[in-house]
């Protein structure tokens, strides 16, 4: 193994030590954070408990307020940890301008009592220590108690005397002391394996508990559809407009000074021989600077590789194209639609651009690969990361998707890498898998 070679193992050995002490430690917080959470839905109890005196108006909507900032934490942080979204329901109602009459605060009162998004969050804070503190709590105990049996047994069970079981071991002698060793490594790499899982569990469960009640998912839905309708308008006015600008500009500009110069070269043709063949040679440059322009504009619609060749041929050609190191790797169950195809090219291409652009990295690995019903591609760059989810680039990126209810994630820590992942929902018009790779 030569030393880059070495280097490259280290390096990826290391971000995966460091993950699993994350892991570890994440789910260590997750009893501390359940009790905090377990106080906040004590709180809102007690003010319901207290409404028939009246003080439960008062304390009402900020204990409603505190456990509903707790809960948008735990989706940032699951979201943030395993990848989970938990799909957030509508704000709280609004509290009324201080000061506030008692009849505005029983309207609020009331109206938290009628938002469903509120109980959810007082059912996930009932249901968390149980779910929440013990299950997470199993990585950690399993670790803890595998040093123990690794790390202390082999220098103190003569300390410890008869009766020194670890597990079902009775620690009494030497081969005694090395079963239970070996026995508390294996608890250990249990605990730092089962943590990924366990988080993730957790957070699947979090999401039944507190993910959006069904008919807000439907408005967001609704309004998700306007909203895509509206910029499909948009972007196809726009598109309509640059199409026709580049044809006023370009191809309609030259085949006018081709009509010209035919004209010309007629009248010349029996007076003047040599002058009218000059004409007819600079015919035919400006007719094929005229096909160019055209080829050229075809490509900014529907690039003539991608209609012929699929997806995986078109971003094949983007890589050779790249000044970048661009790897692609395309596992694609033969054609997509044709609508999915395009967005997909043109939103690899945009995310290939701004790699190319700001991340200073010198190559770029692009996936493409169709798996239940979703197409996935992903580009990952090993630059300097801190890109910006928000940046004009990628919501361009978002809006070409929303149509086909494609979803965009970004991940970019400052120091890199990046990894942006798009899916889109498809179906495949193929039952046949062709996988290739190449560089450009």
């Amino acid at each position: 193994m030569t030393e880059r070679q070495v280097g490259m193992a280290q390096a990826d050995i290391r971000p995966g030590i460091r993950g699993a002490l994350a892991d570890i430690g994440r789910c260590q917080l997750a009893p501390l954070t359940a009790l905090a959470v377990s106080g906040a839905g004590s709180l809102v109890v007690g003010a319901l408990l207290l409404l028939p005196v009246g003080i439960g108006f008062l304390l009402l909507p900020p204990a409603a307020a505190l456990l509903r900032r707790m809960s948008d934490r735990h989706r940032a942080r699951a979201a943030r940890w395993t990848g989970t979204v938990i799909s957030p329901p509508r704000p709280l109602p609004p509290r009324p301008p201080a000061p506030a009459s008692t009849a505005a605060r029983h309207r609020q009162a009331r109206a938290l009592l009628g938002d469903d998004g509120f109980w959810h969050d007082l059912r996930w804070a009932w249901a968390e220590p149980w779910t929440g503190a013990l299950l997470a709590a199993v990585p950690p105990a399993l670790v803890g108690y595998g040093l123990f049996g690794a790390a202390v047994q082999p220098f103190v069970w003569r300390l410890l005397g008869d009766g020194n079981w670890y597990a079902f071991i009775l620690v009494d002698s030497t081969p005694a002391m090395l079963a239970a060793l070996l026995l508390g490594l294996g608890f250990t790499a249990a605990g730092i394996r089962l943590a990924p899982a366990t988080l993730r569990l957790h957070a699947r469960w979090s999401g039944r508990l507190l993910a959006a009640p069904h008919t807000t998912e439907l408005v967001r839905r609704i309004e998700h559809l306007t909203g895509s309708r509206a910029d499909i308008l948009d972007v196809q006015a726009a598109e309509l407009r640059r199409i026709e600008r580049d044809l006023h500009d370009g191809a309609q500009a030259r085949l006018v000074a081709l009509g010209m110069i035919l004209d010309e070269a007629t009248r010349l043709l029996d007076r003047d021989p040599p002058a009218a063949r000059a004409l007819l040679r600079d015919v035919r440059a400006t007719s094929e600077r005229a096909l160019q322009d055209l080829r050229e504009l075809v490509h900014g619609v529907l690039p003539p590789v991608l209609a012929d060749r699929g997806l995986g041929d078109a971003v094949r050609s983007l890589a050779l194209d790249s000044h970048l190191d661009v790897h692609v790797e395309a596992t694609l169950p033969g054609r997509l639609p044709a609508p999915v195809e395009s967005a997909g090219y043109f939103a690899v291409a945009e995310l290939l651009a701004n790699a190319a652009k700001h991340s200073g990295a010198p190559a770029v690995r692009i996936r493409l690969d169709h798996t239940d019903g979703v197409l996935r591609a992903t580009v990952a760059d090993e630059g300097c990361g801190g890109a910006d989810p928000d940046g004009s680039g990628l919501h361009g990126v978002r809006r070409r998707l929303d149509p086909f209810d494609g979803t965009l994630v970004l991940h970019s820590p400052r120091g890199g890498p990046t990894t942006a992942t798009l899916e889109i929902p498809c179906a495949s018009s193929s039952p046949k898998t062709s996988s290739s790779s190449g560089t450009g």
